[in-house]
């Protein structure tokens, strides 16, 4: 954990866990301040959870949140209130310290020289050089500062990002990249189910972004506040400028944990956990273990989500182990979907099925999770009726798996890239944005109608590297993505099936039925997805080898 201290009484750091809460206390901090909203990264506690365990060792967490690049005065004031009103001293956290260091800052303005403020955050390791120009990052438009400048400029260092800066190297190398993303860790998400089943520790899903980001690309430690595709430009937290001649967006989804009354306090105990969190999926395998009698809950929320078919991943690997070990009856389980299909492929459905009888679980479609009383074990959902009309079910529960609602993050779903319903607004074949012309988007957060994978984005990486350059040259996008997707349905230990498909739902298999028949359950899917498919998206997808990813191209 790394503190810098701004004054006597206050210190900021990036995000901390609950496991650093007992030496924090050992250090004599009272206070503390959480600026960075939940649901921002896949491996960050609600700041509920770090309540409940600050109170405990005699501390007090006030949450004020502020999106990324988005601290004003007004915030500052109240930021500035909370420290002189709250027991000293304080520590203030969000996601890397900027945004609190930041709203120190602006809670002083007009107390102390800017000069003086700007050095105290240099010498913390806080860059707030262009605070004195832009006191605010709400009303960025019209600077003409420009702190760096590149030819490419990609906002997000996950599997899109990365894949997409490689797949642009290995056709020029000598082009000029920026990656943006205030990350320490990149995070191989799909692995997490099989966290959560004991087969993959947690610790094998995850590297170091420095260790990822390709060679020669540059990447800017930060996070972004606003987009100006006027002017080519992204404003940053910290309120630097950053230009660009073209863009690639590719931020992710935020899991919006909040939007579950309840849920948050009590994620990681209780018996609630989810393969969404990093640091809960461990906690999914702890209580499938233990669990030997009860009734356990899962569900799923309205679309979109991303990996569609990881909900019934933890429920049917959750099943299996209670079926292996002689617990099926005693153990009663039921998925609660906001859907009203079991799958979206229907071609997959007849063998999800039969699983859904095997392990004896009950259907309920039409069903949200709206609320969760922890101590109580009790799950509230909101069932769908025919004639439109709502009625509230609650379910006791000794085991439940939570899957929150995920949307765009918050910086682009109040940006000009955001279509009606804040999705980056992408033509779903060249993936160029609608309205300007020099802006990509990829991954979880675009609009378009495929499934939100990784197998998604390995797809879509070469076809944006293609058209991007094609768009540096004044050449024709003549490269398409056809919508694939992929969802590896692990139906037990040892057998998965292998769902691929293409937009509208059309089948598309990448083996031959007498290899691999993916509507039938099989143990060579689970070798692919086991054996072939971490090696094949560390090695492969972020090194820019775009095995069987090239790209569709039409004339």
């Amino acid at each position: 954990m790394s503190i810098r201290k701004l004054t006597a009484e206050l210190s900021v750091a990036p995000q901390i866990l609950p496991a650093e809460l007992p030496a924090l206390a050992a250090q004599g901090f009272r206070t503390l301040i959480c600026n960075r909203p939940d649901g921002e990264g896949a491996d960050q506690p609600t700041h509920q959870e770090l309540a409940a365990a600050a109170e405990a060792l005699g501390m007090r967490l006030h949450y004020l949140p502020v999106p990324s690049g988005k601290a004003d005065e007004s915030t500052g004031q109240r930021f500035g209130a909370l420290v002189s009103e709250s027991a000293k001293p304080v520590l203030a956290y969000c996601r890397t310290g900027m945004r609190s260091t930041t709203l120190w800052a602006l809670s002083q303005a007009g107390q102390r020289p800017t000069a003086e403020l700007v050095q105290t955050a240099q010498e913390a390791g806080y860059d707030l050089s262009a605070l004195a120009e832009r006191l605010t990052a709400q009303s960025p438009a019209g600077s003409q500062r420009t702190d760096a400048s590149h030819t490419v400029v990609i906002v997000g260092g996950g599997a899109a990002g990365i894949a997409t800066a490689a797949s642009l190297l290995a056709r020029m190398p000598d082009l000029d990249i920026a990656i943006v993303d205030p990350a320490e860790v990149h995070y191989y998400q799909p692995g997490w189910t099989l966290v959560g089943a004991g087969v993959f520790r947690p610790e094998d899903t995850v590297r170091t972004m420095a260790r990822l980001i390709p060679r020669g690309v540059h990447w800017i430690k930060a996070a972004v506040a606003a987009f100006e595709p006027e002017r080519n430009a992204l404003i940053l937290e910290g309120c630097r400028v950053v230009r660009y001649e073209q863009l690639v967006v590719c931020p992710g989804l935020k899991l919006d944990w909040e939007a579950i009354p309840g849920l948050p306090e009590t994620l990681g105990q209780n018996g609630v956990t989810s393969n969404y969190r990093y640091d809960l999926a461990p906690y999914t395998w702890k209580l499938v273990q233990n669990l030997k009698s009860g009734r356990a809950l899962f569900s799923q929320p309205p679309m979109p989500i991303k990996c569609a078919g990881a909900p019934q991943k933890a429920l049917y690997l959750s099943c299996d182990h209670w079926r292996r070990h002689g617990r099926q009856g005693a153990i009663k389980a039921d998925f609660y979907n906001a859907g009203a299909v079991l799958f979206g492929v229907p071609d997959y459905v007849p063998a999800l099925m039969k699983y859904i009888e095997r392990y004896q679980v009950g259907l309920n479609f039409g069903h949200s999770l709206t609320a969760v009383d922890g101590p109580r074990r009790i799950a509230t959902f909101t069932r769908s009726l025919a004639d439109g009309s709502r009625e509230i079910v609650q379910r006791e529960f000794d085991f439940l798996h939570a899957v929150p609602p995920q949307r765009a993050p918050d910086f682009i779903q109040s940006s000009p890239l955001a279509d009606s319903a804040g999705w980056i607004d992408l033509e779903p074949g060249s993936l160029r944005h609608k309205k300007y012309a020099n802006v990509f988007g990829l991954g979880d957060a675009g609009n378009t109608p495929n499934a939100k994978t990784a197998a998604a984005a390995r797809k879509q990486a070469p076809v944006v590297a293609h058209n991007l350059l094609a768009a540096l040259r004044n050449q024709p996008l003549d490269g398409r993505y056809d919508g694939y997707g992929s969802c590896p349905l692990t139906v037990e230990r040892g057998k998965i099936v292998l769902a691929e498909f293409l937009y509208g739902g059309k089948v598309q298999p990448s083996f031959p039925n007498w290899l691999l028949d993916g509507r039938k359950p099989s143990r060579a899917a689970w070798l692919l997805k086991e054996r072939i498919l971490p090696p094949l998206y560390w090695q492969g997808m972020l090194k820019g080898r775009e095995w069987m990813a090239t790209p569709e191209l039409v004339g």
